[in-house]
């Protein structure tokens, strides 16, 4: 399956990018492997190191960065995140396709690597700024600073989904409701990155 496109899904913070990738892990654990990305961040409540993010600090990270193991990685609001080649290499390696879960700067950080085959790229867009908003602050996990912060640079990515009429992505799915995104992001993954029907209709069952 190395020769199958790996999956980059994107999306403004609080747009429910990861609860579509846990339902498509769930539903297909045995095709789907998700690339654990690195952060400098704390964890917030519930969040596992080494299933949700690798936490690591800012000096190790930046030392990892420097040694060449990250593919891409970007200062969000005044933390690291990144994707290390380990981690790909690790989905790579038990057979799967990679799914990788990113910003924007990281989009452009993938396009740049050029990397072989070719990623799909998924856009998750908000049904609109102000329900962004509310989902943001109903985490309970944000300073009002912190909200500002990722509502300004949830515009700078709408507007990079949107330029060109869309070009920078293979599939742009609002998230208007939860059940229906997730049908347009399974839709989606179908068309594009060639799993043969009998290996798609498998789903768990050889997991």
């Amino acid at each position: 399956m190395s020769s199958i496109r790996p999956v980059v899904i994107a999306g403004p913070s609080g747009v429910g990018k990861g609860t579509l990738i846990a339902k498509l892990m769930e539903e297909f654990k045995n095709i789907f492997g998700f690339s654990v990305s690195h952060t400098t961040r704390d964890p917030r409540p519930g969040e596992e190191d080494g299933v949700h993010y690798n936490f690591t600090t800012r000096d190790s990270m930046e030392g990892e960065i420097k040694e060449g193991k990250f593919i891409e990685f970007a200062d969000v609001h005044g933390n690291f995140y990144g994707t290390s080649k380990a981690a790909v290499d690790k989905v790579a390696d038990a057979g799967k396709i990679c799914i990788l879960d990113i910003d924007v700067q990281g989009v452009r950080s993938v396009k740049a690597a050029e990397m072989i085959p070719t990623p799909m790229f998924i856009f998750i867009k908000p049904p609109s700024m102000d329900l962004l908003e509310q989902r943001l602050r109903g985490r309970g996990t944000e300073t009002e600073e912190k909200v500002q912060k990722r509502l300004k640079g949830a515009k700078a990515e709408l507007d990079y989904a949107d330029d060109n009429g869309g070009a920078n992505f293979d599939s742009i799915i609002v998230n208007d409701d939860l059940e229906r995104a997730y049908e347009a992001v399974k839709d989606a993954l179908k068309e594009n990155i060639g799993v043969a029907e009998h290996m798609w209709n498998k789903r768990v069952e050889n997991a």
